[in-house]
């Protein structure tokens, strides 16, 4: 494989605005992404595939929910929502890229690695969860759910109040070891879905999961500088990163190194909720060694490579300095 990529994509990807998210309209979505990503395939690219998982865990959290206490079927804890999403999220989206591979020829190429990431149980984001998850309750249930289960609640935009649990940094990909040889034999890897299934290690090779979700983002930066790949593909909702967003002065971004991008996120241009993740995470993954991160959609995603679309974050010494 004369090129080698690690596209991270959203849960959004699957599950469009205005859609109710049904299976049927993830596997509609998941094709469409699926062929971008087969055509890179097709051209010779080793390609490691993550995703996001947003709504899917929220739907598989709520069912949950719905379950009465005194019901023959036990509630799931967040960490075994993440994995059951990771399972099926991949067999979708890898579905989605067997049938697409086949068509070109190249058949039975894809394996999704049920992933975990270990985090440090002293991570300062245990003490200050702030990641909403699951459903919105009013402030009545709400209370009651978090005196019954020690949950910590927050309001959620006027929306109603939801549950927040920690965001702690990923430190290292469990089967890092088994995508690398899987990428090396040729297959298209599906694995950190929805950052990983969150893990601490209590002893060395002994791992327990915690109630914790990984940044996707982040998660994906690390997994490429761990492999060592050249190339970060961060897809988003616009073709190109853009400063002044929606102001008259708005800017759309080409190129930008690490030292730009992080003068941007310092001035508050690329917000937590939005652009600012995906920046920060093509920050980290420049820091340790990557070479370039592109920002665009799924459907840019081949024009992007070829230079003609999205933005491209670079070090400080890919660009020549002034005179």
């Amino acid at each position: 494989m004369e090129h080698r990529a690690v596209i991270a994509i959203g849960g959004n990807a699957l599950i469009l605005d205005g859609q109710r998210g049904t299976i049927d309209e993830q596997r509609a979505n998941a094709t469409e992404t699926a062929r971008h990503i087969a055509d890179l395939v097709a051209a010779g690219w080793g390609i490691v595939v993550t995703h996001g998982n947003g709504p899917q865990v929220g739907f598989i959290l709520l069912r949950s929910e719905l379950v009465p206490d005194d019901a023959p079927v036990p509630k799931l804890s967040l960490e075994m929502s993440v994995a059951d999403s990771q399972g099926g999220i991949g067999h979708i989206l890898g579905q989605a890229l067997l049938n697409e591979l086949g068509a070109r020829g190249l058949p039975d190429r894809v394996a999704c690695v049920l992933t975990h990431v270990v985090v440090d149980a002293a991570d300062p984001a245990f003490k200050s969860p702030t990641k909403p998850i699951g459903p919105f309750y009013s402030r009545d249930e709400a209370e009651a759910r978090a005196a019954r289960s020690g949950w910590t609640i927050v309001e959620d935009s006027g929306r109603g109040y939801r549950r927040v649990v920690a965001s702690p940094d990923p430190k290292r990909i469990v089967e890092l070891a088994q995508i690398r040889s899987l990428v090396e034999a040729g297959h298209v890897v599906l694995a950190v879905g929805g950052g990983g299934i969150a893990v601490v290690e209590t002893a060395p090779g002994q791992y327990m999961g915690v109630e914790a979700v990984i940044d996707k983002d982040r998660a994906s930066a690390l997994l490429a500088a761990s492999l060592e790949v050249p190339l970060l593909v961060l897809s988003t909702g616009v073709e190109r990163v853009a400063v002044h967003f929606r102001q008259p002065d708005e800017r759309w971004v080409d190129r930008m190194t690490s030292s730009e991008a992080a003068a941007f996120l310092a001035a508050g241009e690329f917000p937590k909720g939005s652009m600012g993740p995906k920046v920060e995470a093509a920050i980290r993954f420049l820091e340790r060694g990557g070479e370039e991160v592109l920002i665009t959609t799924p459907a840019a995603l081949g024009r992007a490579i070829k230079g003609q679309t999205g933005t491209r974050v670079v070090p400080d010494a890919a660009l020549p300095s002034g005179p």
